[in-house]
């Protein structure tokens, strides 16, 4: 008792210590009190430079299946990160993402005069699509760098989008997380985040897709890879990943939206893999596509589909799409089922008469923070609106706000997915030489 009575006035006097005000002269003579305010700003500094500049983007993912280690390259962030992307670029000379040349007859397009003019009236939305990728990248490595079996999943979306809205400096509808993360296992293919109390862990054994966005004056940057440690996922995380890079290279302006689903079918069913002594073909999730994106619209109305037999609609010069793959170990065709955590105010509702008090408070909220942008029941918890269940419902089934519950296939199966985003548009010169995909695969 009398050592921690010791130790109690220890305590005591390092926190008078700390709180005392320290004298300072002024020219006349006297003695003014100066706080530790200063003092406290330079301790902050302090612990702020003790975060080391990592001068290589290097990383090693050799713990997770076929996605690939971050590729050596210079860096302007610490690790962990802490600085802002607008502060590692004050001159918002954002990096060039990887530029993929045209083929056949577009490649007029790189050349000719009248197009490159035309794409200057696409800068803004360039310069806020390079800010948003150069943040996503980062937050990816991020994730990828914490992300092990035994986490929780409502941890691993946390901190992700924790360090998302850091490095993007999210500020309302002016920049942020564009939708609610994604972190659908096993056969649920898409539209899965914890709400609160969901204390889902994250296995060796899973196949887990991690799919989230950053937006920057609406500008969305949509992206996701599959996490797996297991090796036997291989060629199903293999087939995927291929069948996205041949979407890839399929896409282009004129290009028909069917012939790039036909492409993708063709490789991503050539895949076999052996799961418990079974054989399975690898099969496309064919009711789920990629999509054009708009501003504060991630389904801007065109799809892109991932078998054949797709609409003959031709994508267009400054379009923005997302072209993501789910290959699946099931049926190869998903429905709604489970808990709906993502929801989105419809884009086109008009004014509708709302009687709830509570429904209009919780409406005047879903404006005022994310528009027309997806949001989840977790982010409403968060930011006070813990009651918010039957005002929400009341603005379903007013059809102001859709929900989107997770996407299934059949109990047992797997489902993995890539995504990335392409802008179609006749690249500077300039940026071609500057062209770089720091990323991992």
């Amino acid at each position: 008792e009398e050592q921690k009575h010791g130790d109690n006035q220890t305590q005591e006097k390092k926190k008078k210590k700390k709180k005392k005000n320290k004298k300072k002269k002024t020219a006349d003579g006297k003695e003014v009190e100066e706080d530790d305010d200063d003092e406290a700003d330079e301790e902050s500094k302090q612990e702020t430079s003790n975060q080391k500049l990592s001068y290589s983007r290097f990383q090693d993912n050799s713990r997770f299946r076929l996605l690939g280690s971050w590729a050596e390259g210079p860096t302007k962030q610490t690790n962990p990160p802490t600085i802002p992307i607008d502060k590692q670029f004050p001159k918002k000379d954002y990096p060039v993402g990887e530029i993929s040349e045209y083929f056949n007859e577009n490649r007029k397009r790189i050349s000719a005069e009248e197009l490159r003019e035309r794409d200057k009236l696409l800068e803004h939305q360039i310069q806020c699509l390079r800010k948003a990728a150069e943040c996503h990248r980062q937050v990816r490595k991020y994730a990828q760098s914490y992300i092990q079996p035994g986490m929780k999943l409502i941890d691993i979306c946390d901190r992700l989008e924790e360090m998302n809205r850091r490095l993007v400096e999210a500020n309302g509808l002016d920049a942020g997380i564009a939708f609610p993360t994604g972190c659908s296992i096993n056969h649920v293919a898409a539209h899965y985040t914890p709400n609160t109390g969901d204390n889902t862990v994250l296995n060796y054994d899973d196949v887990c897709k991690i799919d989230f966005g950053t937006q920057v004056d609406g500008r969305i940057v949509d992206c996701a890879f599959t996490v797996a440690f297991n090796p036997k996922y291989d060629k199903l995380l293999e087939a995927v990943k291929d069948s996205t890079n041949t979407g890839l290279k399929a896409a282009g302006i004129d290009v028909r939206l069917c012939d790039i689903g036909e492409a993708i079918q063709e490789v991503m069913e050539s895949y076999e893999i052996e799961l418990n002594g079974k054989t399975h073909q690898v099969k496309c999730v064919r009711n789920l596509n990629g999509h054009s994106i708009g501003p504060y619209q991630i389904h801007a109305g065109k799809t892109v589909p991932i078998v054949k037999g797709g609409p003959a609609t031709r994508m267009e010069e400054g379009e923005l799409y997302a072209i993501e793959t789910f290959g699946s170990t099931g049926k190869g065709y998903v429905f709604e089922d489970g808990e709906c955590s993502h929801y989105m105010k419809d884009f086109y509702v008009g004014s509708k008469p709302l009687r709830h008090p509570k429904a209009k408070g919780l409406l005047k909220f879903i404006d005022q923070n994310y528009g027309t942008l997806a949001f989840c029941r977790k982010w409403l918890d968060q930011a006070g609106e813990t009651h918010h269940i039957m005002a929400l419902k009341q603005l379903v089934d007013s059809g102001i706000v859709n929900t989107y519950p997770p996407l299934c296939d059949v109990t047992g199966s797997y489902v993995a997915q890539y995504e990335h985003c392409l802008l179609y548009t006749s690249p500077s010169p300039r940026d071609r030489q500057k062209s770089r995909m720091p990323s991992s695969a």
